[in-house]
């Protein structure tokens, strides 16, 4: 069962006119955030464009937001999120803008109004460190990247 959680959202006049996000399904994680743009957006391949979202969220203590590439741009066009998951910390105020860089072969177009990417809100753990000479041990220890043979 989903935690209910209230966020206050503040829409600037950029974004007049666009849908809030949303959850586009009941099982959905994410909300759609929608590019601001005054005109159209071209990001170049390899080329990274902030792209503004015209919204601001106040995110409660012990939350965070995250800003995650959307699925369908990212298989069909190479759109992606350079720092994925982006994290808007809860003592943000300012706009949610958005770093899509394109990894694709073709240059691509952000229209005002396009889904851009998906936002998650997420609680957050604060950390203690408690700093010893050993860790506990497991039966996979330091073995990292690739250790499983897959």
């Amino acid at each position: 069962m989903p935690i209910p959680l209230t966020l206050q959202i503040r829409r600037l006049a950029s974004a007049e006119g666009l849908a809030l996000p949303r959850y586009m399904t009941p099982g959905a994680a994410g909300m759609d955030l929608h590019a601001a743009t005054g005109e159209d957006v071209v990001i170049e391949p390899g080329a990274i464009v902030l792209v503004p979202t015209g919204l601001e969220v106040a995110i409660p203590e012990g939350y965070e937001g995250q800003v995650r590439p959307r699925s369908g741009l990212a298989v069909k066009h190479g759109i992606s999120l350079p720092n994925t998951p982006a994290t808007i910390d809860s003592d943000y105020r300012g706009e949610i803008r958005v770093p899509l860089i394109n990894l694709g072969r073709e240059a691509f177009v952000v229209s005002r109004g396009m889904r851009i990417a998906q936002f998650v809100v997420a609680p957050v753990a604060r950390v203690t460190w408690e700093e010893v000479e050993h860790l506990p041990s497991t039966d996979r220890g330091g073995k990292g990247f690739g250790h499983s043979g897959v």
